[in-house]
Order: C-alpha cells, then structure tokens, then sequence
C-alpha cells in the first residue's frame, strides 16, 4: 500500500500570524509531499511495502538511507501538522499537564527545554516531546528527518510533540531568527492533540 498525503485539517492560513500561510502550502503541499513520492519509491519492491509507518521507523536500521530520511520526513509531519492548530495556544491540563509539572517543574520550563533542544540544534532537525521507554516525558532533540521511534535514535520514545527547525518550516517569514520562530510556535500548539498522543503513548 503507497503511502499518501492527507490534507491538512484546517485552512493554509489558519495559523496567521504565527506561521503565514505561503509556508504551510510550501511545506505542506510540496515538502511534505516529496518525503511521500521519495519513500514509495524507497519501499517499491521490498518487504517495508507491507508494514506500517511505525514499523519501518522502529526496524529503520535495515532499510536504505531513502527510507530512513523520506520514511522519517512523512511521519514527522504528519505528527506536526496534527499538533498545530487554529485558536490554539494556552497551556496542557489534565493528566498531561500534571505530567510536565511532576518532570519538568512547570510548563515554562518545558518550553524552555523544547525551545533550547531546537535553538541548540546544528543545522536542521526536530525538538521533541516524547513519552520515554520508561514511561515518562522528555526532552530531546534528532537531525535531519530523524526521531526518537527509531532503532538508530540516541533517545528512544513515542514522540507526542514534535517542532520542525528545517529552514523550510519558517524562512519566509522568520529568516535566520529560528528563536523568534520557536517562541511564535506555542501560540499555536493544541494541547489537546498533545494530550491524547500522551494517553495513547503512556
């Protein structure tokens, strides 16, 4: 089964103007898109064809560097689109925000931790937020199209957040100032989504 591309779940420009509306059709329709071509191409013909998204990522170590990088770029996104929303922002509640608190100390210091791992990030790459193989939240941060569901990951987890600090992500209306980006980015955070990745990954 090839892989596809879903449509967003809210406008191009519902995120305006914390991510304008140029950059998610670019990002989405053309990036996001060439990581899906890229790794039905890479699993043509092998046994990755027939297993999930979830698989392939965690047995990544097997596959060629094309699966890895373009298997890596569609489910980064998919998480990334899903985490973001319109009319979003605020704070966690519930069971995820006793989480942060009992990890981090409070929710500012988790932002700080999440904007840190991407700032401090040479090059390209994610921030996440993950549920650990113990169970409990951490920060960490992978390169290129990495992520901690991979076998290859220094830090391995079920990422349930996730923020992209590819160039592609914020250039046209940040430039160079990625921290500017990265602190513009929770006005749009739907901790909701978040909260219920928490509850299935725990």
């Amino acid at each position: 089964m090839a892989f596809e591309l879903e449509a967003l779940p809210y406008a191009a420009e519902a995120l305006e103007p914390h991510i304008d509306r140029e950059t998610m059709e670019i990002h989405h329709d053309r990036h996001h898109q060439a990581y899906i071509d890229n790794l039905n191409k890479a699993i043509a013909g092998t046994d990755a064809e027939n297993a999930s998204l979830e698989d392939i990522l965690k047995n990544v170590s097997k596959y060629s560097p094309a699966v890895r990088n373009n298997g890596g770029g569609h489910f980064n996104h998919q998480l990334f689109w899903s985490v973001l929303g319109p009319n979003a922002g605020g704070t966690p509640t519930g069971e995820l925000a006793q989480a942060i608190e009992e990890t981090f100390g409070s929710f500012d210091e988790l932002k700080k931790k999440l904007q840190e791992a991407g700032a401090t990030r040479f090059g390209s790459g994610w921030s996440w937020l993950i549920v650990g193989e113990d169970g409990k939240l951490a920060v960490t941060s992978t390169p290129n199209q990495d992520n901690p569901l991979m076998d290859v990951a220094e830090v391995k987890g079920t990422p349930i957040f996730g923020i992209d600090v590819w160039e592609h992500a914020y250039y046209l209306k940040y430039q160079n100032k990625r921290p500017a980006y990265l602190d513009a980015i929770f006005n749009v955070v739907n901790w909701d989504a978040v909260a219920q990745n928490y509850a299935s990954a725990k």
